[in-house]
């Protein structure tokens, strides 16, 4: 397992869903994303293992912000090819793996997550990957539903969550 990683590069970029922010390693890869212009309150959701010490500001991440850029300019596939990194037990590490298969718009529901993440049973561990997931967008958590149609939580606001599936039904 790898350890900090002393300092990571962070950008915020301005979407049509709000400030968005990623966190990458010295290789590029994602650490923590979500819709914040708060880079400190992302490094507190990756995992302590690979927490880094220090963040250094950048105008751009590369392809990450590029990613970004396009997948809210409507390239829902945009995201597909970049690298994210989180560390947790076995049931989380392969539901993040599951919720990077999920396409967009075709959401599924926390019941139908849980099936297919190998554990039908358990629904609420299915639920708490997506609460874990500190890779927002990149981990698509926001694609998982409730039951009844409903959007269930998102850690960053249900309007965001609403205009997120919204883009990728239109």
């Amino acid at each position: 397992m790898r350890t900090a990683t002393g300092t990571a590069d962070f950008a915020t970029l301005t979407t049509a869903a709000g400030p968005f922010t990623a966190l990458v390693d010295t290789d590029g890869t994602v650490l923590a994303s979500g819709w914040t212009a708060d880079p400190e309150e992302l490094r507190a959701l990756i995992h302590p293992s690979i927490r880094p010490d220090d963040l250094r500001a950048r105008d751009s991440l590369g392809p990450v912000s590029e990613a970004i850029r396009d997948y809210h300019d409507g390239d829902l596939t945009a995201i597909d090819a970049i690298t994210v990194r989180q560390v947790s037990g076995p049931f989380l590490m392969h539901a993040w793996e599951i919720l990077r298969k999920i396409p967009a718009g075709d959401p599924v529901t926390y019941t139908d997550f849980a099936t297919v993440s190998g554990r039908p049973a358990a629904t609420r561990a299915a639920a708490n990957a997506c609460a874990r997931n500190a890779a927002a967008l990149f981990v698509p958590c926001h694609r998982i539903i409730r039951t009844d149609g409903s959007l269930g939580g998102f850690r960053y606001g249900l309007p965001i969550k609403r205009w997120l599936i919204t883009h990728e039904t239109a």
